[in-house]
């Protein structure tokens, strides 16, 4: 089985302390990346399967260059091949940003065809975060829910990895916008289909079309985020979140990720046939005997993911 502490060992991984006021009730492996815009962590003991993604950028409100695309990169297809991750959270680093889009001053010194590159592989890189690839062009996604936990500016490709995230917690703060229309481009990395798909056409057109800015409030109230909380808890409810989804049965979670996100994009006839071929995954499987046997005996299940 590959773990994050296999590769962490590899990689010259160590313990480190969290970030107060947490410091009392965890500890978290820091991988060492490929990229230093970039940190992957897990946390530890009963919250094992919780891994968090960094984006630690500050000079640049964590602008998406190429250097931090191969860290994002790098750290999603850990995350998929480690068999014991649960849930991811997507964080900053970085007081007030969550990430300002795109490395415009790096943008700048690219020609057409790096651009064109460039914007391929963030969207490519989204789409595996999402897991809605189609499996034959794509053998390994991100099969487990990613949780994107913004506090302060998420703007242009920032905002369209927040979307590519199963779930968005906001703190009242959060400033989002899709800026790209000023600049004479669109949003390129998803943003002009996954949007739509959570707030409607009429809207999404709106926000595109002008740019405007909306707060964490009005992406709760528009259906973008499925929490706005106080500045600087949108972390605390995340975890809270990912706290209850690890305690589930993961192979269950993997395959409903799969199946709401396959189902919605083909028609109810498909879907339902779809939805029925992941249960079945589930009837022969240890978990499923151990959530039955844990209801049984009134105590809680322990789930092996298998």
């Amino acid at each position: 089985m590959v773990t994050l502490s296999s590769v962490a060992r590899s990689m010259g991984g160590r313990f480190v302390g969290y970030p107060k006021p947490y410091l009392s009730q965890f500890r978290t492996l820091l991988l060492q990346s490929t990229s230093q815009c970039v940190n992957l962590r897990r946390l530890s003991n009963s919250d094992s399967g919780i891994v968090e993604v960094y984006l630690d950028r500050p000079g640049v409100k964590n602008a998406i260059g190429w250097d931090m695309l191969r860290g994002l990169q790098h750290s999603f297809e850990a995350i998929s091949r480690d068999s014991s991750a649960n849930v991811l959270m997507i964080r900053s680093s970085v007081p007030k940003v969550f990430c300002a889009g795109a490395d415009l001053k790096e943008r700048k010194t690219m020609s057409s065809s790096e651009v064109q590159d460039f914007v391929n592989t963030l969207r490519s890189t989204f789409s595996y975060l999402e897991h809605l690839t189609n499996p034959q062009k794509v053998p390994q996604a991100l099969h487990i829910p990613s949780i994107a936990v913004v506090e302060g500016a998420a703007f242009g490709g920032g905002l369209e990895m927040a979307l590519s995230c199963d779930l968005r917690i906001c703190g009242e703060d959060a400033v989002l916008s899709m800026p790209e229309t000023g600049l004479a481009i669109i949003p390129g990395a998803g943003g002009t289909q996954r949007l739509p798909r959570l707030v409607g056409r009429s809207v999404s057109k709106e926000l595109i079309f002008t740019g405007r800015k909306i707060c964490g409030r009005d992406a709760f109230s528009m259906g973008l985020a499925n929490y706005c909380v106080p500045s600087g808890e949108a972390h605390l409810k995340a975890l809270e979140i990912a706290q209850s989804i690890n305690q589930k049965g993961p192979l269950a979670i993997r395959l409903a990720k799969r199946a709401i996100n396959e189902g919605f994009e083909v028609d109810m006839a498909s879907a339902l046939a779809f939805e029925e071929e992941c249960y079945e995954q589930l009837l022969n499987t240890k978990d499923r005997l151990e959530g039955l046997a844990a209801f049984a005996e009134k105590r809680k299940p322990k789930y092996v993911g298998e």
